[in-house]
């Protein structure tokens, strides 16, 4: 593969990378010629498996990133296995569902934990490196309620929120030293987060009626996404939120 979306050569980390969208978007990276390292609490050898069909290098990271404690081990850890760090997929992450006023700190602090302050600090410590070799990608997985309230998720909404924010914030800082930080908003996805949504009749059908392309997303919908904002196709595209969400704002 050549031109503006060849990854060849490139490095990705992508956290949540087991299953999912964090899964579909490794295989498409690594597709487009990147090597990937893949960071999950639980086995990715399904994801692995697939980057190296592909012809490509891929190890596994194992870290819990409920906290921000193994961060600069992954840093670390990518490089030493595979030589360098270009691209951060920051994917992992958990919902809570409740309503609002019973909400606990518990689930609070869980989602906000995982979705927003282990998000910044592996943008830290991989911007840290990107910074000092004079370029990089950082992708931040955003939401639909990065853009709406949503309900019963006070906490998810209030992280995606502020993923919006971080992302924006971190372009303005790092665009001249040639990072280019961006997200990715996804819409209505077919994936374990979303189970309990397809599971209700009702929701599934409120949600399908909002969508123009009448359809939940499938994982397979982001990679190309993915692999225009880690490419020097997206060289000038700095702070921004791309939503893959079947039309889902339009309506």
């Amino acid at each position: 593969m050549t031109g503006p979306f060849d990854l060849s050569g490139r490095v990705a980390v992508v956290t949540g990378a087991n299953t999912g969208l964090g899964q579909a978007m490794a295989v498409a990276l690594a597709a487009a010629g990147a090597d990937v390292a893949a960071v999950c609490r639980t086995p990715a050898t399904e994801t692995i498996e697939a980057v190296r069909g592909l012809g490509r290098r891929g190890e596994v990271i194992s870290a819990d990133l409920s906290s921000i404690e193994p961060v600069e081990r992954v840093v670390d850890e990518t490089r030493e296995k595979l030589g360098g760090l270009d691209i951060l997929v920051n994917n992992a992450g958990i919902i809570r569902r409740a309503d609002a006023v019973d909400f606990t700190e518990a689930d609070w602090d869980a989602v906000v934990d995982t979705n927003l302050k282990v998000a910044f600090f592996l943008c830290q410590a991989a911007g840290r490196h990107m910074i000092a070799q004079g370029r990089g990608k950082i992708i931040n997985i955003a939401s639909m309620l990065s853009f709406q309230g949503g309900i019963r998720v006070p906490s998810y909404t209030a992280s995606k929120s502020g993923i919006a924010g971080l992302t924006k914030l971190l372009a303005n800082e790092w665009a001249s030293k040639g990072v280019n930080v961006n997200a990715i908003a996804p819409g209505y996805f077919a994936t374990n987060n979303t189970a309990a949504l397809q599971a209700d009749t009702a929701r599934n059908q409120a949600i399908l009626d909002r969508i123009p392309a009448g359809r939940w997303g499938q994982p397979s919908d982001i990679g190309g996404a993915a692999v225009f904002l880690a490419s020097t196709a997206a060289d000038y595209v700095n702070g921004h939120i791309l939503a893959v969400d079947g039309g889902w704002l339009a309506r």
